[in-house]
């Protein structure tokens, strides 16, 4: 599921949860990130005692033309990622964490296998409470997703889909990148990130938040020759996010102390309402 999508759809909110595993790392640095207020050559500096896809971190200083910022793009092509289900195909599937034996079964995987593993993060991370002012859903079809996007903006509402786009090929993951245009807010008063999880078939953690955050599409040109319309987010407060959070020990914050920004995989998807043309 890529490029943009124009729909009005419905919504019926579900309550979900969120937590961590090792497995799963790498997509917490995607969902709830924070930003240091560091020098950037600090954070190339480090970047050999760290793994390289934190990097992905900027500040909203930064945000100009001709800054440098060293980013982190995993090259995981959209088109080649496993489909949503349709609700009817996905509710035939036992996708709690309670059922993980019956779900090992249905799909034939061992209970040590790898795949095992990636299923029982990806449920954990769907089950756990979510942090205060935020709500979240895992959606496991097209409908259930854009039922949770058209609750979180009302029944009325029309809304769209940001995603990052590569304008180039290339195998690079990371490098220094450089802001080669006026970065352009995407004007909107609330809006649903969804984020791919590991499992067997495509689960999207989808959530949103009270507190107020912003959203940017950004014009990067690598050092290599990449071109990359990226999509970046802003969270404006993270004064209830962990003390624990892992971004705050690589990054050197405290929660609620500046605001963080992060830029979004190619197969993450923003959603955002319309403007009304009226």
């Amino acid at each position: 599921m890529s490029g943009k999508i124009r729909r009005s759809f419905g919504n019926r909110s579900r309550k979900s949860r969120f937590g961590f595993g090792v497995a799963s790392w790498n997509l917490l640095f995607h969902i709830l990130v924070v930003l240091l207020p560091i020098n950037n050559d600090e954070i190339k500096k480090g970047v050999s005692q760290r793994d390289p896809s934190q990097m992905i971190f900027f500040t909203l200083k930064d945000m100009k033309v001709g800054q440098n910022i060293p980013i982190y793009f995993p090259k995981k092509d959209p088109s080649s990622s496993p489909h949503l289900l349709a609700r009817y195909e996905a509710s035939s599937i036992p996708f709690s964490l309670k059922e993980l034996p019956n779900l090992l079964n249905f799909f034939c995987f061992s209970q040590d296998s790898p795949q095992a593993k990636a299923m029982e993060s990806t449920l954990s991370l769907c089950e756990i409470e979510p942090i205060k002012g935020e709500t979240k859903f895992c959606a496991t079809s097209l409908e259930s997703m854009l039922d949770f996007v058209r609750g979180a903006f009302g029944l009325e509402e029309s809304f769209s889909v940001v995603t990052t786009t590569f304008l180039t090929k290339s195998s690079t993951t990371f490098q220094n990148y450089t802001i080669f245009d006026v970065p352009k807010e995407i004007l909107a008063l609330k809006m649903v990130a969804c984020h791919t999880m590991q499992c067997t078939h495509a689960v999207y953690y989808c959530h949103y938040q009270e507190s107020e955050n912003k959203v940017y599409k950004i014009s990067l040109g690598g050092e290599n020759g990449d071109k990359v319309e990226a999509v970046a987010f802003c969270h404006m407060d993270t004064s209830h996010w962990s003390r624990d959070h892992v971004s705050f020990r690589v990054l050197r914050i405290e929660p609620g102390t500046f605001p963080v920004c992060h830029f979004f995989p190619a197969d993450h998807l923003v959603w955002v309402p319309t403007p009304s043309t009226k």
